[in-house]
């Protein structure tokens, strides 16, 4: 029976929810605090932490539909997509889990359930692989299940044995496999589930996570054994309607359609067309979802990785014939399918449009750009006389331009030539080195293991939204890092406490400082952290006297800073909900720095704010603050909040339940941080500065409050400043400076001919120095203390005077060096302007490039400039 997608995804949540598991909602495709992934590429990553006890939740069962991305590492099916029924850059994984509850026949008997008998599958039809040495899962399926002997295939470790990493977690896995019977083509003697031949479709992996392996391969029982499950979603949905390749399936229907629209061909035409169409529906649900998760195309670490799949999809779109921007529209499509299941990318259409029109654009752009250097690429190697493109000139081509290696090795291919493989990959294993130390990993830094430690016997209560005072008992204390009973004065010290008002880091808000003291000493308290959830550390210094573990301390946060503090947070969500309303809701927050002197926000868009734009923006923000809104904090479920309407950042972790904070109608945030009672608090928001920090982010900072009015202060008295210097009134600036810069461009063109003039004149004397070498007419001359643009109108004029030849001229001028270099037509062929000059500028220590008719650079050392002209005269006659 046919099963719609967006259907099997409820049922499957459903039937877990209904058996004591809580739904848990996709998280972001960024990995929340792991470094060694790029993405998340699996149902469990999420939930990593709590497999290796590092954390506690408040439910054992879960189950969820993971969005997932494998295109690096390991799990890399990037170059099968479109080729196979069944690879996929972009895919939902659904699983169940358990944490320490069920286990090998709990997690046996739900998969089968929930197959045969709530999705009516055949069980005729379904056949079970298991580690070759589990005993247990083998006969529950056998005599529990009722599963036939010769239907269950025990199989080797590569086939049925998961692993976290080379230590860790690890245990067997039990697979269940849809059988779709012995092709006349297998010739396996023994077809197992690890044939091939297509036989065997794997449609769910039950992982049993029983064994902790270390360093020198040992495995030793856990103490609480757990269950990791998965199955691709795009897989079932092509099981449950009928069909042997996910793209059949409604999950791709919408894209594929639109693709063709777009292209004017249909699928089942030509197997290479339907290659490309299946592909681009494929990427463009990929860069949907990693741009809708932050994820902005760039050249560097993850961002590197959308641009590399956009750009692939663009050039099957070329294949295709379709030579303008068409992946927004595909875009589109994946939207309209997944909106019901992922409202954020709905909300975020727009922004997540124009970023990939955007960069389909400037890729068919270098595309075109390409293709021409490609071409002087291929006459250089015909003028030589080779056949191979160097693999430095192929990755040149690659990473710069974004010139795909294969349509490179087709063009050259149609010119006898092919391409240098082997220097390519060296220059691309270099350029991976540089990415992965570009990439510096994702989420939190590793926990310290002393602050583990401390978090497995201390935990901290925060009192400070009440009171910025309190009194409690020193817990913990470390001295330079290491444990301590006690600490003396000028230590530094982290010191904790059962109950704090300190407000620890957390949510871009800064931590707390202010004094703690204790019977025998006092400390000063400079940043406040929380290493470890649920543990509170104080790093400050001890100012006076000593302090030990058990001693009675009183804790008192700095006010001001507070306050200030306050002020800034207030005036982030004021700020956000403001540039909501007047940019739209794409302008999803990215980051942000909440301090006592200053606010910084991060958000997404993709162009610079207009002064008019900023002007709206901080008008609604103070009308807001004018308005003297109360505030209103409430704690309610996760899932309540965000119905409510209450704005949650996509990179935070949230719990169950979180902190809602109300300014009237006009912001809902979920926030853990200390806000004002109400807006007319904040005082005043002024915006300092607007500024781009990645390719589709912006950066605001603005200040509140008093620090706004100093700002405000300020700028008054460096303008009234101005005015004074000016001679005029301040409201005559404006007038005054227009009129003096007309004065100074009017000066600049009269310097400017009278330069031109002089340059005319020079060219005149200098063709008398004129060379003959090697039948061409050469001049290499030093002029000093010309422009650029004076030197490229010198070039010119002693060109059209050679008729003929080859010209340098060099100039000193400010301690640099600059250099130009000019070829008439009729001598390009043999003498290149752009590489005479790029060897002549080595020699004054400088570099350039250019055309074959006109090429400029510059260099750093003015006494070797006898010595370029000489080798310039060397390098024509060569």
């Amino acid at each position: 029976m046919y099963t719609p997608a967006r259907e099997i995804r409820e049922r499957f949540l459903r039937y877990f929810e209904s058996r004591g598991h809580r739904i848990v909602p996709s998280a972001s495709l960024v990995p929340d605090s792991d470094p060694t992934l790029m993405f998340v590429n699996a149902g469990m990553v999420p939930f990593k932490r709590t497999f290796l006890g590092e954390e506690q939740r408040p439910y054992s069962r879960a189950t969820s539909s993971q969005k997932c991305v494998r295109v690096s590492g390991k799990h890399n099916d990037l170059e099968n997509v479109g080729r196979t029924p069944r690879h996929h850059t972009f895919f939902e994984m659904l699983g169940n889990f358990s944490f320490g509850d069920y286990f090998k026949e709990g997690a046996i008997d739900f998969a089968w359930e929930l197959l045969t008998q709530e999705m009516a599958l055949p069980a005729d039809r379904l056949a079970i692989s298991v580690f070759r040495d589990d005993d247990e899962a083998a006969e529950h399926w056998q005599r529990g299940i009722g599963v036939p002997a010769d239907r269950i295939y025990r199989l080797d470790e590569e086939e049925n044995f998961w692993s976290m990493g080379d230590t860790g977690p690890c245990g067997p896995c039990s697979e269940i496999h849809l059988d779709y019977g012995r092709p006349d083509s297998c010739t396996a003697e023994h077809c197992d589930p690890s044939c091939d031949c297509g036989r065997w479709l794997e449609i769910w992996n039950l992982v049993f996570m029983q064994f902790n392996r270390d360093a020198s391969g040992v495995m030793t029982p856990l103490p609480k054994p757990s269950i990791d499950t998965g199955g691709g979603l795009e897989r079932w949905a092509s099981v449950f309607q009928g069909v042997q390749s996910s793209y059949d399936t409604d999950l791709f229907k919408l894209a594929l359609e639109r693709g063709q629209e777009i292209a004017g061909v249909s699928l089942g035409e030509d197997p290479e067309k339907d290659v490309s169409l299946r592909v681009i529906a494929d990427h463009a649900r990929a860069v949907t979802f990693l741009i809708g998760d932050g994820v902005l195309p760039s050249n560097a670490g993850r961002g590197y990785v959308v641009r590399r799949i956009l750009r692939r999809a663009s050039r099957h779109a070329v294949f295709l014939g379709v030579n303008e921007p068409c992946l927004h529209a595909v875009v589109d499509a994946v939207i309209d399918e997944m909106a019901s299941a992922y409202p954020d990318v709905a909300e975020r259409r727009d922004f997540i449009r124009s970023r990939v029109r955007s960069d389909e654009e400037r890729f068919l752009e270098t595309l075109s750009k390409g293709l021409q250097i490609l071409e002087e690429e291929i006459s250089t190697l015909q003028d030589r006389g080779e056949t191979v493109l160097p693999g430095e000139s192929v990755f040149r081509l690659y990473d710069t331009f974004g010139f795909p290696v294969d349509l490179t090795a087709d063009v050259l291919r149609g010119r006898g030539m092919s391409v240098d493989e082997a220097g390519f990959q060296s220059a691309m294993s270099e350029q991976k080195t540089r990415a992965r130390a570009a990439w510096k990993g994702s989420g939190d830094e590793a926990v310290g293991e002393v602050h583990q430690r401390m978090a497995n016997d201390l935990s901290t209560s925060f009192c400070g939204y009440q009171s910025l005072e309190a009194e409690s008992p020193v817990t913990g204390l470390l001295v330079a890092g290491s444990p301590a009973d006690a600490a003396e004065q000028g230590d530094a010290v982290e010191l904790v406490v059962e109950e704090t008002p300190f407000y620890a880091e957390s949510g871009g808000q800064v931590g707390d400082v202010g004094v703690i003291v204790t019977p025998g000493g006092r400390v000063e308290v400079d940043d406040t952290l929380r290493p470890v959830e649920g543990l509170v550390v104080h790093r400050g210094k001890v100012a006076a006297g000593r302090v030990a573990v058990g001693e009675l301390a009183q804790l008192t946060v700095d006010a001001a800073a507070r306050a200030a503090t306050v002020r800034n947070h207030s005036g982030t969500h004021l700020l956000h909900a403001a540039l909501r309303e007047v940019l739209g809701p794409q302008a999803a927050q990215k980051g942000s720095l909440v301090g006592p002197d200053r606010l910084r926000f991060d958000f997404t868009h993709d162009a610079p704010l207009t002064p008019d734009e900023i002007e709206r923006i901080e008008d609604l923000a103070n009308e807001w603050i004018e308005a003297n809104a109360g505030a209103e904090t409430r704690e309610m479920p996760y899932d309540d909040a965000v119905k409510s309407g209450a704005i949650a950042i996509f990179e935070e972790k949230y719990g169950d339940d979180v902190r809602v904070v109300s300014f009237g109608p006009y912001s809902v945030e979920l926030c853990g941080g200390t806000h004002a009672t109400a807006t007319g608090d904040i005082g005043l928001l002024k915006i300092i500065s607007e500024q781009g920090i990645a390719s589709g982010v912006r950066r605001i900072e603005a200040l509140t409050g008093l620090g706004a009015l100093r700002h405000i202060r300020r700028q008054e008295r460096a303008f009234e400043d101005v005015a004074a210097l000016l001679k005029t009134a301040p409201a005559e600036v404006p007038g005054r400076l227009e009129k003096l810069l007309d004065e100074r461009r009017a000066l600049q063109k009269q310097l400017d001919k009278l330069q031109r003039a002089q340059a005319g004149e020079a060219a005149g004397d200098l063709i008398s120095q004129v060379r003959e070498v090697g039948g061409t007419r050469v001049l290499g001359v030093r002029v000093d203390d010309l422009e650029a643009e004076a030197m490229r109108g010198m070039i010119d004029d002693l060109r059209n005077r050679l008729g003929s030849g080859v010209v340098l001229v060099v100039s000193a001028s400010g301690g640099k060096v600059l250099l130009a270099a000019g070829v008439t037509k009729d001598q390009v062929a043999t003498h290149k302007a752009g590489d005479l000059i790029r060897e002549v500028a080595r020699v004054v220590g400088g570099g350039g490039g250019g055309r074959p008719d006109f090429a400029q650079a510059g260099g750093k050392d003015a006494s070797k400039i006898d010595e370029a002209l000489e080798r310039f005269h060397q390098l024509v006659g060569a």
